[in-house]
């Protein structure tokens, strides 16, 4: 059942924005996912990650399964979308879809395996923690992890796939959470701003108040051996 607050929100949200949707569209994100759904029994899950690139946090991933009949407008790749829209998409995404899994990397997992290891691993977990078995898989990138499932690695996917661009969205909107949170206990760092990304302003605060527990040491290797060159000049 949709909760009645997250509809209004999103059923208002979608009248607000209704030029960019039109009654006849063919939705070619959906038609993308049921292009690869040959027999209508079969379940698709979509799997993306969020968070390759900070220098700090996890890598957070999602999978996503719906019914075949479901669309969501304006569901889309999860950087093309600013953050108050993906707050509201995300408690629609979760109430229309089968199930959700989410999977969790992180920092120190990350600097063992390298991110790329990580990201897959998150997205595995996600996969995982479906509360229902989807019969094909589609992920976001070209590279994969082994499941004995039928998986399909989409390049660009989150502007491609609805499911993966479903899933984009989840991860996204998770991550943030977990930096807002973080940035509670480190708020000199501004996580809740730039939810540990590579800014300029967030290599001039770890050169000022150094690295916490949740910073990636292998992202910033390079910046704090030109820190420690410095400092012998």
């Amino acid at each position: 059942m949709i909760k009645q607050n997250s509809k209004s929100k999103y059923d208002y949200w979608i009248n607000r924005n209704l030029f960019r949707c039109s009654v006849s569209f063919v939705n070619p994100l959906k038609k993308f996912d049921l292009d690869y759904i040959k027999d209508s029994s079969k379940l698709l899950a979509g799997v993306d990650e969020a968070g390759r690139g900070p220098l700090a946090g996890p890598v957070v991933a999602a999978a996503v399964v719906f019914k075949n009949s479901i669309d969501i407008p304006l569901v889309d790749d999860s950087k093309k979308i600013k953050e108050s829209d993906r707050e509201i998409l995300y408690e629609r995404i979760i109430n229309e879809s089968i199930s959700f899994g989410i999977g969790i990397v992180d920092n120190n997992d990350i600097d063992e395996i390298n991110i790329l290891q990580a990201s897959l691993k998150a997205m595995k977990i996600a996969v995982y923690n479906l509360d229902v078995e989807p019969d094909i898989i589609l992920i976001d990138g070209n590279k994969s992890f082994v499941m004995n499932k039928e998986i399909h690695t989409v390049v660009k996917g989150d502007s491609k796939s609805f499911s993966i661009a479903a899933a984009s969205i989840i991860a996204k909107v998770e991550r943030d959470r977990i930096m807002k949170n973080l940035s509670l206990q480190y708020p000199e760092y501004k996580w809740e701003k730039n939810k540990g990304y590579p800014t300029k302003e967030h290599f001039e605060l770890v050169r000022k108040y150094g690295i916490t527990p949740f910073h990636r040491k292998t992202f910033l290797k390079k910046f704090l051996s030109e820190e420690i060159q410095e400092s012998l000049l």
